[in-house]
């Protein structure tokens, strides 16, 4: 086997050399006489700086070269190690799940029915006060206005809305394009059951109303004319042959 060669420190190399430089210098000096002792003295000085030179040169070499060797070194450990691995546990720690945000609808708002007018007008109680409401979208024979006779169906349908709503809470809706109230001060409104059974609606169903248009169209025009001409043409209730001895515009299918 090859013995390993020790490493040279040139730093006692420069030291010896600068001594053996000197004492070489002083016996030539005592042995042989320069002809100009200034300018070997100044050859000297050179030489030292010549060989000082040298050694750093080849230190700073040194130094560079054992410094990338850890550099490389570095990366080779730095690329083997082994790459952290998340865990199942870990990752369903971290929220990988969307935020959903729950949105909150308002709570809606019942209000006892105090009173039945008619088949399309009742009065409810807001806040402790009694507010008449007109129903949109519906009309019913007349039985309470003085200036006209009972209508024809107008008790039947009278009586089929107090059965529905007398001892229930409605839930009330408003129609922008039909205003707030009518010439009279009524509330123009929807009304809804609580189970949300459009009232309106239900009436033209059964035949006890029919489908009725103030001036502008209103919010569920389309559904309660469907369900007007069904009606008509299921024969129920005014829509029912020979319902009324004297026939009224009322039970024209396009009013």
């Amino acid at each position: 086997m090859l013995k390993k060669i020790p490493k040279i420190d040139w730093g006692w190399v420069l030291l010896i050399s600068l001594v053996l430089i000197l004492k070489t210098f002083s016996y030539f000096k005592k042995k042989i006489n320069f002809i100009n002792r200034k300018k070997a003295k100044y050859v000297i000085i050179i030489l030292g700086c010549f060989i000082a030179a040298v050694f750093f040169l080849k230190n700073n070499l040194k130094n560079n070269h054992v410094n990338q060797q850890k550099n490389v070194s570095n990366k080779v450990n730095v690329t083997n190690q082994p790459k952290k691995i998340i865990s199942p546990t870990l990752t369903s720690t971290l929220s990988l799940t969307p935020t959903t945000i729950s949105i909150s609808t308002p709570t809606p708002i019942f209000y006892p029915v105090v009173k039945v007018i008619d088949g399309d007008t009742i009065d409810i109680n807001i806040n402790n006060q009694t507010k008449r409401v007109r129903i949109i979208g519906i009309n019913t024979p007349e039985v309470v206005d003085p200036r006209k006779e009972v209508e024809c169906f107008g008790k039947e349908a009278s009586e089929k809305a107090k059965s529905i709503l007398i001892g229930k809470k409605v839930r009330l809706e408003e129609d922008p394009t039909q205003g707030n109230t009518d010439k009279y001060g009524r509330l123009l409104r929807y009304i809804f059951l609580e189970d949300g059974t459009d009232f309106g609606l239900l009436m033209i169903k059964e035949g006890y109303a029919y489908e009725y248009t103030y001036r502008i169209p209103y919010k569920y025009q389309e559904q309660y004319k469907q369900a007007q001409k069904e009606a008509a043409e299921s024969k129920r209730g005014l829509w029912q042959d020979n319902v009324c001895v004297d026939s009224s515009p009322i039970f024209n299918l396009n009013p």
